[in-house]
């Protein structure tokens, strides 16, 4: 992409004596770009100009695997990135993204501020160098597809999108569909030309990504309670004082939360919003969904042990 392409579309820094770059793959309407840009003013605020952010978003510095890599080679400075993505350098930070792992949302809240996360974020932290410092409510992913899919068997030998990243493949190889991962960006035309039959994503993204113009049904599978992992990158926290970390870190705590109460406000509005474009809005009885996936839990595909596992299962709120 042509330099000057690139700089369109990243958010507008001031004149911070340092600015870093943050990189995600999400739209520039979306609350997780919002709420990043207004942390420029955050974190100048904080540090006394020392520190800025430039937010680039929508793929503009790479895929989520590429803004993965950029964190060790210093080329970005903070990423949001999902947990199974973080899963490649330390395979037991992915089971938060695994399918079916939580009861609710709040099982999920208790996971992000419990002591088993933050071990887990020391683990990715030793195996990576990296830094993750906050978790965002990204939301509960759901199956749009051309058919109505209200049961595990009808998602036999569908075509379905997924993430660049191992374990997205539990979930439809448990209901027996053929999962094709798709870098983010590359989504919307795959479906719109057949090249796939659907994708899962939650509502708020596939409003932001208009997946909804060339898929005729929403299913409301809530197969994951999914996160995004903000990650600031080794060489760039190395690079930073005692003071100037603490205030970058609780920034980005702030931001997180930002972004968490807007997708939470937005999800709970949109079952409506979709049914009022003329998109059919399938109820789903999950139930039968988690049983085929549970028996994949400690599988071969898992990248925790049993211990974690059942550390996640027993926490309450």
């Amino acid at each position: 992409m042509a330099i000057t392409s690139v700089i369109g579309l990243a958010s507008p820094a001031q004149a911070a004596d340092r600015v870093l770059k943050w990189a995600h793959v999400y739209e520039s309407s979306e609350a997780y770009h919002t709420c990043a840009v207004a942390a420029d003013d955050a974190l100048r605020s904080a540090t006394n100009n020392r520190l800025g952010i430039e937010v680039f978003p929508a793929s503009s510095l790479g895929s989520e695997v590429d803004i993965n890599e950029g964190l060790g080679l210093g080329t970005v400075d903070i990423i949001y990135t999902g947990q199974l993505f973080a899963g490649r350098a330390f395979g037991p930070i992915a089971i938060g993204g695994a399918p079916y792992m939580f009861r609710d949302y709040a099982h999920w809240d208790t996971f992000r501020n419990s002591d088993l996360f933050d071990e887990l974020a020391a683990g990715y932290t030793a195996a990576s160098g990296n830094h993750v410092v906050a978790m965002t409510y990204y939301g509960a992913r759901h199956v749009t597809s051309n058919i109505p899919i209200t049961s595990p068997s009808d998602m036999e030998r569908l075509k379905i999108r997924v993430p660049n990243a191992p374990l997205y493949m539990m979930f439809p190889r448990a209901v027996g569909a053929n999962p094709t991962p798709i870098a983010f960006a590359e989504v919307y035309l795959a479906l719109q030309q057949g090249t796939v039959d659907a994708q899962e994503n939650p509502l708020p993204t596939i409003q932001a990504k208009a997946f909804y113009e060339v898929q005729t049904n929403i299913n409301l599978t809530g197969h994951i309670t999914d996160a995004l992992l903000t990650i600031i990158g080794g060489p760039t926290w190395g690079s930073l004082s005692a003071d100037d970390q603490t205030a970058l870190a609780a920034v980005l705590e702030d931001t997180a939360t930002c972004a968490t109460d807007a997708i939470i406000q937005l999800e709970s509005e949109l079952t409506q919003w979709f049914r009022d474009q003329g998109v059919t809005v399938n109820e789903v009885d999950r139930g039968p969904f988690i049983e085929a996936v549970k028996v994949m839990h400690n599988g071969e595909m898992a990248s925790w042990d049993q211990a974690t596992y059942d550390r996640l299962q027993s926490l309450s709120q």
